[in-house]
């Protein structure tokens, strides 16, 4: 066997199939990174795609972000920016370049705290923290409200002025705590369980003004997130604007977008309660007045009843319905009456008529006129069955043997009494006899007569 022959076969590719083979084994292997590097030869061409290429100090990698994936960007990508990416390892088959298909991009500052904000988020909401169903209503009318907030930040001063124009009722009490830095977490958690178990306050506020996702970062700590949620009085988290979202918003049993619009939500306007209090002792007197004159028609309406059981009252009610009943009595029988007599009348005359003075007369005159029908009717009949007996004497006549013996011709009968209906068969010196229309013969049988 020759070296040829045992070679293994060849298993051979086409480019196409071996640029598709390698883009499957790095989907596969790698399906998302993260990668941090600078940006480099930055194109963005009309049709909305982004390509650049991503380097450090050492190399390079070229990458793409298809348009789709640009319009969620919030910065714009530019030559020599660091930045964070979560991108697809594959291959571009038509030229056969290993690169780098971008899902999102960031600056690669905010990168790290964004990616803890988010891990943290899902752990906690994982565990149950951010449920609806755990979160508690606040009260209506809070007596005492607890702030926890710096002593010398915008929000204090917003929060107290809002509370003292809405609600001057509510005793406001600011625990000072700071709100930023690597003091700010263990300070937050320990006002917060303080403030718990105290049992002085209706409702606690946690905020502060707006910054930087690093200047809020207090509030995105977990230990912060588990003294809210272990909080026995009712949490509100107000951190920063609208735009800005911390783990103590989703944990908190209210979120309020700033310091101020959480002062709102905290107490009533006063002027409101005040409107509303006015419109509810109106409506009061007004539903007293009408219980008032609706008692005043009822006590009417039994005094009047009262008078009415009077013995006297009772009995000229019955004189006086009595007297209505004799005259619908009278009212009602007269025409009975006249009614009863007219039908008298009328059922006198219909039995004079049916007397049998009156009837005998018609009834003999009537039985003169059916007798002369039924003698007409039975002469009638008569001469019709007459007729057609005769009609029937004449056909059976024509078919009797009788005509035909009148008309000369003889029936002939041998000594049985049989017919006898042919010459053959008739012997000589037989004595036969012939029936004849006025009487028999007796004839003997000389021979048989030869035919004319």
């Amino acid at each position: 066997m020759s070296s040829v022959d045992a070679a293994p076969p060849r298993h051979i590719l086409t480019p196409t199939a071996l640029n598709r083979l390698v883009r499957d084994l790095l989907g596969d292997a790698l399906p998302q990174v993260w990668i941090e590097g600078e940006l480099s030869n930055v194109a963005r061409p009309a049709s909305g795609h982004l390509y650049f290429t991503l380097k450090d100090q050492a190399a390079q990698v070229r990458c793409a972000m298809f348009r789709q994936q640009c319009l969620g960007l919030r910065f714009k990508p530019a030559d020599g920016l660091q930045v964070l990416l979560r991108a697809r390892v594959g291959l571009y088959e038509p030229r056969g370049e290993f690169q780098l298909v971008a899902e999102y991009m960031e600056p690669a500052g905010a990168g790290a705290l964004q990616r803890a904000f988010e891990e943290l988020k899902a752990r906690l909401d994982a565990e149950g923290l951010f449920v609806a169903t755990r979160k508690r209503p606040l009260p209506r009318f809070a007596r005492r409200i607890g702030v926890i907030t710096s002593a010398t930040g915008a929000a204090v001063r917003d929060v107290i002025s809002v509370l003292a124009r809405r609600w001057p009722l509510a005793e406001v009490e600011v625990l000072a705590v700071p709100v930023q830095g690597r003091e700010a977490p263990p300070a937050i958690v320990d006002m917060l369980r303080k403030a718990s178990a105290s049992g002085r306050y209706d409702v606690l506020l946690l905020t502060r003004g707006g910054g930087s996702l690093e200047d809020l970062w207090a509030f995105n700590e977990e230990a912060v997130a588990r003294a809210i949620h272990a909080s026995v009085v009712p949490v509100v988290s107000a951190v920063g604007h609208e735009i800005d979202f911390s783990i103590s918003d989703f944990v908190a049993d209210l979120r309020a977008p700033t310091p101020s619009a959480a002062a709102e939500l905290l107490v009533p306007d006063v002027l409101a309660v005040t409107r509303q209090l006015r419109d509810w002792h109106r409506r009061l007197l007004d539903r007293q007045r009408n219980r008032h004159q609706e008692r005043l028609q009822r006590l009417d309406l039994l005094l009047a009843r009262l008078r009415n059981q009077r013995p006297q009252a009772r009995l000229a009610r019955d004189r006086e319905r009595l007297a209505h009943l004799r005259h619908r009595l009278a009212s009602a029988m007269l025409p009975r009456i006249e009614r009863d007599h007219r039908r008298l009348d009328q059922l006198h005359g219909r039995l004079l008529a049916q007397h049998p003075r009156l009837l005998l007369p018609l009834l003999a005159q009537r039985l003169r006129e059916q007798h002369l029908r039924l003698r007409r009717e039975m002469q009638q009949r008569g001469e019709r069955a007459q007729s057609r007996l005769g009609g029937v004497g004449r056909a059976l006549h024509a078919v009797s043997p009788l005509a035909t013996l009148e008309r000369g011709y003889a029936i002939m009968f041998d000594g049985s009494g049989q017919v006898v209906r042919s010459a053959r068969g008739v012997a000589i010196g037989a004595t036969l006899r012939a029936r004849l229309v006025d009487g028999e013969l007796a004839v003997q049988v000389l021979g048989e007569v030869p035919a004319a």
